[in-house]
């Protein structure tokens, strides 16, 4: 994952995890991440199959706001610190949402992002939609 030209994390050992009318998403092991960057924030979800995931922000480094912070991008990564039964080979990974991100790739192939803010899917030649996520596709 690249934001304004920083590799935020670079891995060869990501889970990819499909799911149900998604394109896959990729688990990246935390000890291929700039954690540095990546402090965590207090918003949680719940995902029937994985269970409770929380989020880490991104904190620019060098980059300040008007108020004196970094510049921070909300919620650009998920985990699941105590994963259900059948995942627990992601617990200790963090799963990138593309559009938060300016490149995300697999392998030499650059990822776009599943439409929707909902899922964090990402979109290569080797998967084929259609894919949840855009308008009228909530009940699928």
């Amino acid at each position: 994952m690249v934001v304004d030209g920083l590799t935020i994390a670079d891995t060869t050992r990501a889970f990819r995890v499909l799911e149900t009318s998604h394109p896959p998403s990729y688990y990246v092991p935390l000890e291929d991440v700039r954690g540095d960057l990546l402090p965590a924030n207090a918003r949680t979800s719940f995902c029937e199959f994985k269970g409770r995931a929380s989020y880490v922000d991104l904190h620019l480094p060098g980059e300040l706001t008007a108020s004196g912070r970094p510049r921070t991008i909300a919620s650009v990564a998920w985990t699941y610190p105590a994963p259900a039964p059948g995942y627990e080979a992601i617990r200790g990974s963090l799963a990138f949402y593309v559009s938060r991100v300016d490149e995300a790739w697999v392998g030499d192939e650059r990822a776009t992002a599943q439409e929707g803010d909902f899922y964090g899917g990402w979109i290569t030649s080797r998967v084929v939609g259609p894919f949840k996520g855009g308008p009228g596709t909530g009940d699928w």
